[in-house]
């Protein structure tokens, strides 16, 4: 077939850029530099920031729109050049480099509260006196400006020894990134696994984290591409998997801890916390409801001899203080500050036992 501009554009304006939802035509962000040769198309796509997230992704996007709406013989593969309105500067060191210890925290499914415990262990390991930084990897439901009380933030940039870093957002002592910052909430994401897994290692890549002594990563529910990415990328000191109790929510937690302890994979278990193993009622502290199940967790640690880190009860304070952006870890001698406080301490000490052997 004949390849002639408007046909490569006119397949272009099927993709969209995730931060305005707009194509990237009519954002003017295809450059007036399309070749055609045969059946060779080359051309560029301009980006406001040399770090801009969707970068890689928005290739990837290009690539298939071109071999679906024109042709899949069309050779465009590696033709599609990344440029800036400001220079792109290589990185002078490798990803992570003054962080000590990198922790993925993961569910083997949703609604069992992981999010919840990865804001307050951040929380309580910053109280402890850590220097805590936390990358809300969960790509398709970020949660975390809202449990930080940041919706309205969004991160700034700085250019450090000729390149551009990002600045993550700092609040109660954690240093803060989710892809949340840089997408409308309104709207649902639909991503390919290839253009969220790049999304979130230029998160990691092109952030200014610093010196770190805790790098926690809030995974996706589930095992998909993000958790094979992060585990290439990273060297990870350890995994933690969150459950309820409850028997459904242990069935998916063993294939969380199978996924990190095969052979390609190898991360080490830092331990299981169990969330909402209890029902506490704030006018009876003492009194516990087991209405998800009692000890499964502890259960399951046992059977599969790893550690089990904590037990989280359910308060209505975690609720409340989710949605006001306050996370109870924050408070002192409660209930559920004392229950993050005794998972922040189990899992320093098992990052450094294992890390030590």
């Amino acid at each position: 077939m004949t390849l002639y501009p408007k046909l490569i554009l006119d397949a272009l304006t099927h993709v969209r850029y995730p931060g305005t939802g707009k194509d990237i035509v009519s954002s003017e962000m295809v450059e007036d530099d399309l070749r055609i040769e045969g059946n060779k198309v080359t051309f560029s796509l301009v980006f406001d920031k040399s770090n801009d997230p969707f970068a890689k992704s928005l290739v990837k996007a290009c690539e298939q729109a071109i071999l679906t709406y024109v042709s899949p013989e069309v050779d465009i593969k590696g033709n599609i050049t990344i440029k800036s309105k400001q220079p792109i500067a290589k990185p002078t060191e490798k990803p992570l480099a003054g962080v000590k210890y990198t922790v993925a925290i993961s569910s083997g499914k949703g609604g069992v509260g992981k999010s919840t415990v990865s804001a307050n262990l951040a929380v309580a390991l910053a109280k402890l006196g850590y220097k805590v930084g936390l990358l809300d990897a969960d790509i398709y439901g970020p949660s975390m400006p809202k449990m930080f009380g940041l919706e309205d933030e969004h991160p700034t940039a700085e250019v450090i020894d000729g390149k551009e870093w990002i600045l993550p957002i700092e609040k109660y002592g954690v240093k803060l990134l989710s892809i949340g910052f840089f997408v409308d909430v309104d709207k649902a994401l639909i991503w390919r696994g290839a253009m969220a897994s790049n999304a979130i290692k230029q998160l990691i890549n092109d952030a200014q984290w610093g010196d770190l002594d805790y790098f926690l990563i809030d995974l996706p529910p589930g095992t998909s591409d993000i958790h094979l990415t992060l585990v290439q990328a990273l060297q990870l000191s350890g995994a933690i998997v969150v459950s309820t109790p409850q028997q459904v929510a242990l069935a998916d937690a063993r294939k969380g801890l199978q996924m990190f302890q095969t052979e390609k994979i190898e991360v080490p278990i830092l331990g299981l916390v169990e969330n909402m193993a209890w029902f506490t009622p704030a006018e009876l502290p003492e009194n516990r409801y087991y209405i998800f199940g009692k000890d499964g967790c502890k259960k399951l640690a046992e059977e599969k001899n790893v550690p089990l880190l904590a037990q989280i009860p359910i308060v209505q304070s975690i609720c409340e203080s989710g949605d006001t952006g306050e996370p109870v870890a924050l408070k002192d001698n409660t209930i559920l500050s004392e229950a993050f406080r005794t998972l922040a301490t189990n899992m320093v000490t098992n990052v450094e036992t294992i890390t030590h052997k």
